[in-house]
């Protein structure tokens, strides 16, 4: 009996709004529906903020080395592959290390969160940061990834480390929602560091068979072949936000010298009148 040829990934339609200037909570939440796929807003906070954001975190005292096989430094906490006890109390450790980012700023991604809180609470919705017994989560994480070669960051995406987050976690149920991805640039390579996103919203069952089930990391190049995807250019100043669903990667990076530093947040609905927000 002839073994089935592996099947190609479905292609799932994808929805991109760009903007110039300020991001808006319509938008936003246009994202947290699953309504539109992916927003670009360019120019979307000051070049000063940016640097001084930029110049705060390669000081930072709380700069760590990643050591779960996705290079990069990083300040603040993440929940891949970690539990809910580690995850919480590596929330609360960083705590400071994460303010101190913003020190003397008006820190951009409060700002946001802030906006997005009132709008969402005039429609009968709380968002508040994920938490547990051990902590809560931080408004964000500031990230330079490290990468070499095609991608400073594999193709993968967000549920998957989601739903598989184990127990303690209250963030579980988002995986059968949306989960966004937030991602504001302070500082760019010259060239590559860029966004790109295939037309991909891998399903259990495609995890399963990647060998991705319980991280979403890394689709190889070869799965994704046949995948039509988009790039975004990405610059200092600039907000993306993602349905993280979908396959995303970043560009290899060269030119300046100039790091990609990127701040993080994902957030999503855990029930119709509840939207979690962490890193």
């Amino acid at each position: 009996m002839r073994s089935k040829a592996p099947q190609a990934p479905a292609i799932s339609p994808v929805s991109i709004i760009k903007r110039i200037g300020s991001i808006s909570t319509a938008d936003i939440i246009s994202v947290l529906k699953g309504e539109t796929t992916a927003l670009h807003v360019k120019q979307a906070f000051s070049t000063e903020v940016a640097e001084e954001i930029s110049a705060n975190f390669s000081v930072s005292t709380g700069l760590k080395q990643r050591k779960d096989g996705v290079p990069g430094d990083y300040v603040g906490a993440s929940h891949y592959r970690k539990d809910a006890a580690t995850y919480f109390a590596e929330a609360e450790n960083a705590r400071p290390y994460v303010e101190a980012l913003f020190k003397n700023l008006v820190d951009p991604v409060r700002a946001i969160f802030s906006a997005l809180k009132r709008e969402l609470h005039n429609q009968g919705i709380e968002l508040r940061l994920a938490r547990s017994e051990h902590g809560q989560a931080n408004v964000c994480r500031a990230i330079s990834w490290s990468g070499s070669g095609t991608f400073s960051l594999d193709p993968h995406d967000d549920v998957a480390q989601v739903l598989c987050a184990g127990s303690g976690y209250e963030l579980s149920s988002v995986a059968h929602n949306t989960v966004a991805a937030l991602n504001f640039y302070p500082s760019m390579p010259e060239e590559g560091g860029n966004l790109r996103l295939w037309s991909h919203k891998p399903t259990v069952a495609d995890r399963k068979l990647q060998g991705v089930e319980a991280t979403g990391y890394p689709y190889s190049a070869a799965y994704l072949k046949t995948v039509p995807c988009r790039e975004f250019q990405l610059k200092a100043g600039d907000i993306a936000l993602i349905d993280g669903g979908f396959v995303h990667g970043v560009t290899g990076q060269s030119g300046n010298g100039k790091p990609r530093l990127v701040l993080n947040s994902f957030f999503g609905f855990a029930r119709a009148d509840l939207v979690l927000w962490w890193t």
